[in-house]
């Protein structure tokens, strides 16, 4: 049954950005010199790990921007980085990386001095920081992205990392519980995906289905959609970072935190730009894990989401994470609510009446508490553009920002795995003749393109981008050539559902049984993959059978 919706909400839309692997005390402790009642880092107070050769290493300030050694941040890691009160951090690195430095280890220990983050501290500096927003459980990033995006992961508590887990795909690529997106289409409530390369949330395999997929855009369709009018803006928008590309933004080490600073700014430009659309916007920006990052506050116990305890008993929270709410519905302050990822779908649940996501969404404390003014905020009254250096667009270290663009963390290879597992699963679709057709097409492509690039004498190392079709990326190593080749595949994968989706989009528009609003909303999809303006009518319904009829085959 689905939840009675607010009343009297202002939000007409919310655009949430999940960035990767930092903690609250890192990426936000020092923003309590803006608010003393923030629970942030004190430097006068400064907590204290010790490695395993009785190595003291206090919380300090860090302008570093890029860590090379990508902390650990799996479920028995993190078990030990909390240990005897979150006194384990440095230890469990050290662990890791026995051979590691001093100047690394202490990095775990860093924070980042207030106004170092253009945007994330600039954003910090006006609107609402909420300094208890926990991890949905103590693990990694595919786990945690799942809660954000259903309430559950469905017993998952670990990666896929390179495949270790081949004779368990099906488990983590077939995740099969319902989704925020499902109860979204349940209550016609327009939805987007905006992705750089391969969004993390086609992982759920719902989000697969065609008529999901003709929601997927790329993130070009989210500046020009913000620069549009305010009644075609989509009520709910994820924005997936860039994962696997030549600017990998998602801010999960190696890369150079400065490339999600700039995604930040970018997205908060496009809508504060916009008037009508900032003024019935709320931006919700959080970090999905700490990526093995120190943080000083213990996480409480928490709901299990489901039955699903197999792995993990999913009732502790996960580590503290950064989180803000940006809107001029918000005030410029500090909200001490405890939130996990489930309190944005416990807000969304009761803002739509959507249906339930699980016993964890369920009990979780609603972000609805944070929106507490009665009018917007005056524009005057908040920062109204962000903008980077030239140097802080600038790789600080060349050498170190090669070294990261070649690399692999677990995020990666487990997104590695997943393109491979779709490829097969996409053509293992398709009839028997012509699977194998595929699967011989494709040794043939493979074998002809080796042949033709000898008789020319083409390079190997320039591999096109596809977001940037007209730029070549030197490719030095097979792992890159790998990411980029399956930016590509994927991009093919959209196309090919997309297609699908018409004919299973015109049988929803022309399924009497149906209420005239999932008419409407199926509508309003098949618009946004046509090209055509028809949603925009009141008779959208009755535009789209119109369209479907001269184009019928």
């Amino acid at each position: 049954m689905a939840a009675t919706a607010l009343r009297d909400d202002p939000i007409r839309h919310v655009v949430l950005l999940i960035l990767e692997n930092h903690s609250f005390d890192q990426m936000l402790g020092a923003a309590k010199a803006l608010h003393p009642n923030l629970d942030g880092v004190d430097p006068a107070h400064a907590r204290i790990n010790r490695d395993d050769r009785g190595g003291l290493y206090r919380q300090a300030l860090t302008t570093e921007r890029q860590m090379l050694l990508d902390p650990c941040h799996d479920l028995e890691c993190v078990e030990r980085q909390l240990e005897n009160g979150n006194a384990g951090f440095v230890l469990d690195f050290a662990r890791s990386y026995p051979e590691s430095s001093a100047e690394a280890r202490g990095f775990v220990m860093g924070y980042y001095p207030l106004g170092f983050l253009p945007a994330l501290h600039g954003l910090a500096r006006d609107f609402t920081i909420c300094d208890h927003w926990f991890s949905s459980l103590p693990g990694p990033t595919w786990p945690n992205r799942f809660f954000a995006l259903s309430g559950t992961s469905s017993g998952r508590v670990d990666m896929p990392h390179d495949g270790s887990h081949g004779l368990d795909l099906a488990g983590w690529f077939e995740q099969t519980q319902p989704t925020l997106f499902d109860r979204l289409n349940e209550q016609a409530i327009h939805w987007k995906v905006y992705f750089h390369d391969i969004p993390q949330s086609s992982v759920l395999c719902r989000q697969r289905l065609p008529h999901n997929v003709a929601r997927y855009f790329y993130i070009d369709d989210f500046f020009a959609d913000a620069h549009g009018a305010e009644s075609d803006f989509p009520q709910f928008s994820l924005i997936e970072p860039d994962y696997l590309g030549i600017n990998e933004n998602d801010d999960h080490p190696p890369h150079d935190i400065m490339k999600a600073e700039k995604l930040l700014a970018d997205v908060y430009n496009a809508l504060r730009a916009n008037g009508p659309l900032w003024e019935s916007t709320l931006l919700v920006v959080f970090y999905d894990e700490h990526g093995g990052f120190y943080d000083h506050v213990e996480p409480p116990a928490a709901t299990p989401p489901d039955a699903h305890r197999e792995d993990y008993g999913f009732d502790r929270l996960g580590v503290r994470v950064p989180a803000l709410l940006v809107s001029p519905w918000v005030e410029r302050r500090v909200e001490p609510t405890r939130f996990d990822h489930t309190s944005l779908l416990k807000y969304l649940i009761e803002k739509w009446g959507l249906g339930p996501l699980g016993a964890r969404a369920a009990a979780a404390s609603s972000i609805a508490v944070a929106l507490t003014r009665k009018s917007p905020r005056p524009s005057g009254d908040m920062i109204s553009r962000i903008e980077l250096t030239a140097e802080q667009l600038s790789a600080p270290d060349p050498v170190a920002e090669e070294a990261a663009f070649g690399a692999v963390n677990a995020h990666q290879a487990a997104l590695l795995t997943f393109g491979d597992y779709l490829r097969i699963a996409t053509v293992e679709t398709l009839p028997r003749l012509v699977a194998a057709l595929a699967r011989g097409f494709e040794a043939l492509k493979r074998v002809i393109e080796m042949a033709l690039g000898r008789l020319y004498r083409e390079p190997k190392d320039l591999p096109v981008s596809i977001t940037d079709l007209d730029r070549l990326a030197a490719v030095r190593d097979a792992a890159t050539a790998r990411k980029l080749a399956l930016r590509e595949d994927f991009g093919r994968f959209v196309a090919h559902q997309k297609r699908r989706a018409v004919p299973e989009l015109a049988r929803m528009i022309r399924d009497g049984s149906l209420s005239e609003a999932r008419r409407a909303h199926a509508a309003h999809a098949l618009a946004m993959i046509s090209g055509r303006g028809f949603h925009r009518a009141p008779d959208r319904v009755a535009q789209a059978q119109a369209w479907l009829a001269r184009h019928r085959r």
